[in-house]
């Protein structure tokens, strides 16, 4: 097991494990925005930097750097605190007013940023401005549901994550994970009418009304996945309300 030395002490670690994981097995608070347990690194964030100080000296990102027998790790080394400022400036700017960021910011004493930004001081934003560009929402579509209905979309400071051709997305399941990762909160979806809106992405996904109330609750793509879990039809063909109330009947008539 590679053992290593983060922030001046003595760390074991697994084997392939990465050197983020390492400085959280060490009780350390490491900043992330683009990182999610079960999806590859991606390294779009930058907030994870630390500095390697042996074998070599640079400065490295915790997520995708593999954790290596004799490290000699920084997390808040003069260099690194001034990289993750200036990274968080840059989030500012782009984002000025989420709260995610605008705290994560203060916790480096970090109030204003320096570099333009079109929404500071507005209190009419769009909510659209709260995309960070992470990445999570492409990748957790794609690598994890296999979906792939969204992508980058243009380059330099148009770059946005869209639909293809920002038209309806015939891929998209409406199964909600882009919204559930979204560091941000910047994806919002909205049921009503027995409809999924997906506005960011020019979807609406028909849902699928329950057969014992009426009332509309699972997008009719999702159905697929009963396929994939071992689970009964009553588990998948009803909303939860009516499962819970089914459940709970069962278990009084157990008890009567």
């Amino acid at each position: 097991m590679p053992t290593l030395t983060i922030d001046g002490n003595l760390i074991e670690t697994p084997q392939d494990t990465t050197v983020l994981e390492a400085v959280r097995l060490a009780g350390i608070d490491l900043p992330t925005l683009c990182h999610l347990d079960g999806l590859p690194p991606y390294g779009a964030c930058r907030l994870c930097l630390v500095e390697m100080t042996a074998p070599t000296q640079s400065m490295i990102s915790s997520c995708s750097y593999p954790a290596a027998n004799g490290m000699v790790i920084e997390t808040r080394s003069k260099q690194v605190v001034a990289v993750r400022k200036m990274m968080l400036e840059f989030l500012l700017a782009r984002c000025p007013t989420s709260s995610v960021i605008v705290d994560l910011a203060k916790k480096e004493g970090l109030t204003e940023t320096r570099f333009y930004s079109e929404y500071a001081g507005r209190a009419d934003a769009p909510g659209s401005e709260l995309c960070i560009l992470c990445g999570l929402c492409v990748r957790v579509c794609s690598d994890m549901i296999g979906a792939a209905a969204i992508g980058f979309n243009g380059r330099g400071e148009n770059r946005q994550v869209a639909s293809p051709f920002f038209l309806q997305s015939e891929a998209c399941i409406g199964c909600g994970a882009c919204a559930f990762v979204c560091p941000t909160s910047a994806i919002r979806i909205e049921d009503h009418d027995g409809q999924r809106f997906l506005r960011m992405w020019n979807t609406v996904v028909v849902l699928q009304p329950c057969p014992v109330c009426g009332n509309s609750f699972s997008p009719e793509p999702m159905i697929f996945l009963r396929n994939l879990a071992e689970a009964s039809t009553d588990l998948w063909g009803i909303c939860p309300e009516c499962r819970r109330k089914q459940a709970a009947s069962k278990f009084h008539s157990v008890l009567g």
